[in-house]
């Protein structure tokens, strides 16, 4: 198994809409890519530490790759629109990916369609 970690807006929807795939064999909503060790909601939802709400997703790679992984986080939400997902507004609701390697980086680059090539 592996596991790729993605932002997109509210956790939930994110991590309903990424159970639907095939591959998919666990899932995990939290917090990351802030400064405060273990934040509570109340907490993240100042916008002061830092955090995003993300999904932790487990896969196996000889079914779904790290790449298709990376195309549905682009349908799940859109990344063009800073800080919000639909009515949820703020820093925690970025879109972001927290590649975990060099090769995870250079895919999701490729892939972004918010970056001009």
């Amino acid at each position: 198994m592996a596991t790729a970690i993605f932002g997109a807006g509210c956790f939930w929807g994110v991590e309903a809409f990424f159970e639907r795939f095939e591959g998919i064999t666990n899932t995990r909503v939290g917090y990351t890519g802030g400064h405060v060790e273990n934040p509570t909601y109340e907490q993240v939802k100042t916008g002061t530490t830092g955090h995003a709400e993300a999904i932790r997703i487990e896969y196996d790679p000889e079914i779904i790759t790290y790449g298709g992984l990376v195309n549905i986080f682009f349908e799940a939400h859109d990344p063009t629109t800073k800080n919000r997902q639909g009515v949820d507004v703020g820093h925690q609701y970025r879109s972001a990916i927290f590649y975990q390697n060099e090769a995870e980086k250079a895919v999701a680059e490729e892939k972004d369609p918010t970056v001009d090539k």
